[in-house]
């Protein structure tokens, strides 16, 4: 029988996948969601403390497996429906067929139903005013404006295309629909959003990158260049797999769908389902936000960018295209090994989300097991995106610990075109840092020690 926990994380990726929000608006919502859902649960526990709710310690004989299956139910239909609303009804859906009513806004803390409408409320009362603008639509607060004008990959970068070489650039493309888009830097304002472990948005923020007048500006480049140009199939599946871009459930998604398969792995019951769920998506919530800080604070260049710049009106060996292999072009030219509807998120490259995500979620899933072993596997049974003409529908893929995972989905961005060495190295690191004090905080949480 499926976990409860992972039958809600499911109707949660299907929010995400349907309704796309940005990598770090999922975060802070996959966060929410686990973070009510425990604070629900923590009022049945012996010890437990929650995050917000005020709910006391329900007396003993209140203290079963079904009060706290319908308080984690009603506070998951609350959180997720507050977070995604346009997907209310696959939530009530869920709600209706355990025998709860979505309709039931009671507060009576001595039923299962009030103590989830309670503990949820808390959670999103203190989410309302967290600094991520959602009730304005996740709009930028800090008044960002790109140092560079947009670029379209489709055609070769012009002379005067890229007058800040080391800053940012917004690019313009074809979405699937054939209308051309220049999507704004998601969440500029994200490092202000308000933490669950951190101390501040800032707390973690690496090194600074490369400068544009150094040797390893142009190192870093030309290792994107050969990286790309040498890719075997397998490092093209791998760059696809991890993409996690429109219509996936993106990185904070993918990570609580790999937290759902050590659930089943390991057939956790549902305490210990809430916690790892809390501690997982707590720290991806605070990936995100250590993550975007350094993003807005460095507006660092995309290899797209910097590469156009750097080797314009020199020839370049690099992917051509689907079915074009690698082929000899201008540098002006280079593009990613990525749909073309879809070249580069719309964000800067300092530090890479993928890295810090991944490794943040590593961290917790390790942590929390005792144990790196991890034994997820991928069989691509499908053709390539980005190029159809490769053939690798026999490859498959497994990764025995947390930690390769993590690292894999850091170097996929740089088989992608996506990131710098640096920037998957720097996004690495912040993500374990944000790991261990996530999981830490969570720990303490559920041990009542906090």
């Amino acid at each position: 029988m499926k976990n409860l926990i992972v039958e809600w994380n499911e109707l949660a990726l299907e929010a995400i996948r349907k309704i796309k929000p940005g990598p770090p608006m999922a975060a802070r919502s996959l966060g929410i969601v686990y973070k009510a859902i425990f604070d629900a649960w923590a009022a049945y526990d012996n010890v437990a403390k929650p995050v917000k709710s005020p709910v006391p310690r329900r007396p003993v004989a209140q203290r079963t497996l079904a009060n706290k299956e319908k308080a984690v139910s009603m506070a998951a239909y609350r959180a997720l429906t507050h977070q995604f609303p346009s997907a209310e009804p696959s939530f009530a859906a869920k709600l209706t067929a355990m025998g709860l009513n979505p309709g039931d806004n009671g507060v009576n803390v001595n039923t299962p139903v009030g103590v989830g409408n309670v503990a949820s409320s808390a959670v999103l009362g203190f989410h309302d005013t967290d600094n991520s603008n959602q009730v304005g639509g996740y709009a930028d607060t800090s008044g960002y404006v790109p140092a560079n004008p947009a670029m379209s990959p489709l055609f070769p970068a012009a002379v005067d295309a890229i007058p800040f070489p080391s800053r940012w650039q917004p690019l313009t493309y074809l979405t699937p629909d054939k209308i051309p888009a220049t999507p704004k830097f998601i969440a500029p304002h994200w490092g202000n959003v308000k933490p669950f472990a951190l101390t501040s948005g800032s707390q973690f923020r690496p090194s600074p990158p490369q400068l544009l007048t150094s040797q390893g500006f142009l190192d870093q480049a030309r290792h994107v260049v050969e990286v790309q140009a040498k890719l075997t199939p397998v490092q093209k599946v791998i760059a696809e797999y991890w993409a996690d871009g429109p219509n996936s459930e993106l990185p904070p998604g993918h990570w609580t769908l790999m937290t759902a398969f050590v659930v089943e792995r390991d057939t956790l019951d549902l305490d210990a389902a809430v916690k790892v769920f809390f501690a997982v998506s707590s720290a991806i919530a605070d990936a995100a936000i250590a993550t975007w800080e350094a993003k807005r604070f460095y507006d660092y260049v995309r290899p797209i960018t910097a590469i156009r710049h750097l080797f314009r009106g020199k020839t370049i060996e690099a992917w051509g295209g689907p079915g074009m292999g690698t082929v000899s072009m201008d540098g002006s030219a280079w593009r990613t090994f990525q749909v073309p509807t879809f070249p580069t998120p719309p964000f800067p490259e300092f530090t890479s989300g993928h890295s810090g995500f991944s490794m943040a979620g590593a961290t917790v899933l390790r942590r929390f097991t005792g144990s790196d072993r991890f034994g997820y596997f991928y069989a691509q049974t499908k053709e390539l995106a980005a190029d159809p003409t490769v053939p690798v529908t026999n490859i498959a893929m497994r990764w025995e610990t947390f930690t390769s995972a993590a690292f894999e989905a850091g170097e996929s961005r740089i088989y992608g075109g996506i990131h710098f060495y640096e920037g998957n190295v720097a996004g690495l690191e912040l993500g374990r840092k944000v790991g261990d004090i996530a999981y830490e905080l969570a720990e303490k949480h559920w041990l009542g020690t906090v």
